[in-house]
């Protein structure tokens, strides 16, 4: 998939959950180095599509998830692309502990394991929607700068 901000904003917030993971000096200047990369390339995508360097319809690739609703529903997900990105943050955290769980599933009760994997689903469609949010908020605001500019 080509990068979007919300692709980009997926791979920060879980290089950040590594960082925050991690006490190992070695593994921590590889992902700090990774964090201002990821950070830098988003830096470089929003001025290149507010110059108008990436096409509109380049700027979103819906996730396009093919599962059944019913059953699977998740909370829906609202505001500013801040607020959005602070959602996936929390996705990805709660992702984070719930794979903790995989990791030793021998270990979790019979009684948890649908549980267990019915959550890792719905935080991972969660975590999409939070994605493809970013990449909508993102592009009607370059939507709207660029029927300002073409006002002027």
């Amino acid at each position: 998939m080509a990068e979007t901000l919300g692709s980009l904003c997926d791979k920060l917030t879980v290089v950040n959950l590594k960082i925050w993971h991690s006490d190992d000096q070695a593994k921590l200047s590889s992902l700090l180095k990774q964090s201002a990369a990821i950070q830098q390339e988003m830096n470089e995508y929003v001025e290149d599509a507010l110059k108008g360097n990436i096409p509109l319809d380049k700027l979103t690739f819906a996730s396009n998830k093919i599962y059944t609703q019913k059953g699977n529903e998740i909370e829906e997900i609202e505001g500013s692309i801040g607020d959005v990105f602070s959602k996936l943050a929390e996705a990805n955290c709660e992702l984070w502990h719930q794979q903790e769980k995989v990791y030793e599933f021998e270990k979790v009760p019979v009684e948890q394991k649908d549980m267990v994997v019915k959550g890792l689903a719905l935080l991972n469609l969660k975590r999409t929607r939070c994605i493809d949010l970013i990449d909508k908020r993102f592009a009607d605001k370059v939507k709207e700068k660029c029927v300002q500019l073409s006002e002027i």
